[in-house]
């Protein structure tokens, strides 16, 4: 074990359905009979090669999961990992859209989905929330809807409002009426920009959808005034390093800009995103990001600070994660 995988760690960005090992997928196909051949080869590994085909594999390996019980089993799956690997918090996108595709309410997607965290919490401590998120390429409509749904089935571990799917589709300004009604309600706003588009989307997001944490958001480094900005006014990035370096965006990972917005006093955490996908888990993303820019173990720590500072939890659960962090013993 390297010392890096006993820092405690928190994840504020990672899409549930796209978080499914390929075993698991592979094991639920098998039930349904559903064939996954065409995105998962014989190694147990996804196959895509460009972000097109990652959307098809993703959707198809999503398709698997029919029932609350294989959400819940699929939480659990994914939360026991994560504290596996020293993780004390996490949440995770869930997507309202595909649990209607596959024929689930969304009170039921849900709650399938809280009793394999429930089952995780029992046995590891992890603590995790949710943030439903709308489509953005379906449209402002649909963004609604999903909205009102959250709001008329409230659930305690649903925390978070955020928007996903193709950033190149929509203008923000599409969104600000769904973005309102979820504010007003008490949820916490995130939503992606500054991955696929470039930084005007990012300064879209804040200025009209008022967010305080930005989904990637990593393109505002080409933006200084952007930058200086996100620091002011202390919007929080949820930076996924490895998908990035995955889908192209960057060609290696001592190119990624994270250290220059962190150096620039914009605050910054660390994410897996659609872990294995990308051949990536958040301990992972923690030690190779260590690695490439030197971080010291009090970096790796302040990281963790921000994203529960950050997190879209109660006051006393913020509290206790932090007692968790600062009592944490790293070599």
């Amino acid at each position: 074990m390297t010392k890096h995988s006993t820092v405690p760690k928190a994840e504020l960005h990672c899409h549930i359905e796209g978080a499914a090992p390929p075993s698991l997928v592979m094991r639920l196909a098998e039930r349904y009979r559903i064939d996954v051949s065409p995105v998962i080869d014989r190694n147990g590994r996804y196959i895509w090669s460009d972000f097109t085909e990652f959307l098809r594999a993703y959707d198809l390996a999503s398709s698997v999961f029919r029932t609350p019980a294989d959400y819940g089993l699929l939480a659990e799956t994914y939360f026991r990992m994560l504290a596996a690997e020293g993780a004390i918090y996490g949440e995770v996108f869930i997507s309202p859209d595909h649990a209607q595709s596959a024929g689930l309410s969304y009170r039921s997607y849900v709650e399938g989905l809280a009793a394999g965290i429930e089952r995780a919490k029992i046995d590891t401590g992890i603590e995790a929330r949710m943030i439903a998120v709308g489509v953005r390429h379906f449209g402002a409509k649909s963004v609604e809807r999903v909205v009102q749904e959250v709001i008329a089935n409230p659930h305690p571990l649903v925390t978070g409002f955020g928007l996903a799917g193709d950033e190149r589709e929509g203008h923000p300004a599409n969104f600000a009426r769904a973005f309102r009604m979820a504010g007003e309600a008490g949820l916490g706003l995130t939503a992606h920009a500054g991955e696929l588009a470039g930084p005007e989307s990012v300064l879209a997001a804040i200025e009209f959808l008022r967010v305080k944490r930005i989904g990637h958001g990593v393109r505002a480094i080409e933006d200084q005034d952007l930058v200086r900005r996100l620091a002011d006014e202390e919007i929080v990035l949820e930076v996924c390093p490895g998908s990035n370096v995955a889908l192209g965006i960057y060609p290696v990972l001592r190119f990624h800009p994270i250290n220059l917005l962190r150096r620039a006093g914009v605050r910054v955490t660390l994410n897996s995103d659609d872990p294995p996908f990308f051949n990536t888990t958040l301990g992972k993303e923690y030690t190779s990001l260590a690695k490439t820019f030197g971080w010291k173990v009090k970096d790796q720590l302040a990281l963790t600070r921000t994203a529960i500072d950050a997190a879209f939890c109660d006051p006393a659960t913020r509290k206790r994660l932090i007692v968790r962090l600062d009592s944490a013993v790293v070599p």
